[in-house]
């Protein structure tokens, strides 16, 4: 799920997630259903909470993809401490909104969310992708409630250009490609996507087989649905907007215990075949720019995850509970 761009990878290493998945933990059912729907002013937000402790995880995902994608993470954090999921706005169980989730929407929509469910600070947040993005936002929005931080493959304000220049211009095809695809995606759900067609293959393929039966067929009950593909394009072309967003906020985040995870598979290269210096170079370029990130606080780590690819939360959950748990523990 998401990034180098998040909607890349949520068509991308999601199919291929459920293309080659291993059974999902039995919990994940838990998260096949709303849980508190917090009403922001016409529209609710939906938060899952569970476990106990003075600082509250909570976790943001990448672009088009609701908190349940935290399903294999969130359950072990709770053994810790209170750890919340929530879906942004138009995915999950949360109501669509009338604007794209940005950052900053987003950001906005996730505080009110928290003052109103009485969920008070210290947080450490947790980010994928384009949630990574957002959880840096917020931090930088409110210092004083955001304690530690963990950004798992973190959308960044210059990722697009650096490693489009890195690739040689491939990346920025990439993207379209995938815009296009999504388009397309939600022309036909505007029609009407039917069981076994091309379309249901292309657009949603099997979620059951990674997420299991009962969160699996929720997964693909959204992703049938026009709303679901109208919020997803929406996001996907405010990812600019977000960028910027992020960039003008950008400073040093102090002495803020922070880890950055990167991926130690890229997801654009062929596992049959030598790495090409071109993959390489965005691989290497990707890895600089999250040891920038981690170097804007001065308890900030940067670390490599090897066999997981931009969906680390999927491909290696333990390394991001672990991440968690470490920063966790240097919270005062």
């Amino acid at each position: 799920m998401p990034r180098a761009r998040s909607a890349v990878f949520l068509y991308a290493v999601c199919l291929s997630l459920f293309a080659n998945a291993v059974a999902a933990p039995s919990n994940s059912a838990a998260f096949a259903k709303p849980h508190q729907l917090v009403d922001i002013g016409g529209r609710k937000i939906n938060l899952y909470c569970t476990g106990q402790g003075a600082t509250t995880v909570i976790f943001d995902g990448p672009a088009g993809d609701a908190g349940w994608t935290w399903f294999k993470v969130q359950p072990e954090v709770a053994k810790h401490t209170r750890a919340c999921i929530y879906d942004r706005a138009g995915f999950g169980f949360s109501d669509p909104a009338q604007r794209p989730n940005t950052s900053e929407n987003a950001v906005d929509d996730l505080h009110k969310a928290l003052l109103i469910a009485d969920i008070k600070p210290p947080f450490l947040l947790v980010g994928n992708s384009l949630g990574g993005s957002n959880v840096q936002v917020f931090t930088y929005r409110y210092p004083h409630e955001v304690k530690g931080l963990v950004l798992v493959e973190p959308q960044s304000e210059d990722e697009t250009t650096r490693t489009n220049k890195a690739s040689q211009g491939m990346i920025n095809k990439i993207y379209a490609m995938v815009k296009d695809h999504d388009q397309q995606c939600l022309v036909a759900a505007n029609k009407g996507i039917k069981p076994g067609s091309d379309a249901a293959a292309s657009c949603i393929g099997e979620p059951s087989q990674y997420f299991g039966p009962l969160l699996g067929k929720q997964v693909k009950a959204m992703m049938l649905t026009k709303s679901y593909w109208k919020t997803r394009v929406d996001e996907a072309n405010a990812f600019e907007t977000s960028d910027n967003q992020l960039r003008a906020l950008r400073k040093s985040f102090g002495s803020i215990p922070l880890i950055v995870l990167t991926r130690g598979v890229s997801p654009y290269a062929d596992p049959s075949k030598p790495q090409s210096a071109v993959n390489k170079a965005v691989e290497n370029e990707n890895e600089n720019i999250h040891k920038e990130i981690a170097a804007l606080s001065t308890k900030g780590k940067q670390r490599v995850v090897a066999g997981a690819s931009h969906g680390i939360q999927g491909d290696q959950p333990s390394a991001v509970t672990e991440a968690i748990v470490e920063v966790l523990g240097q919270i005062k």
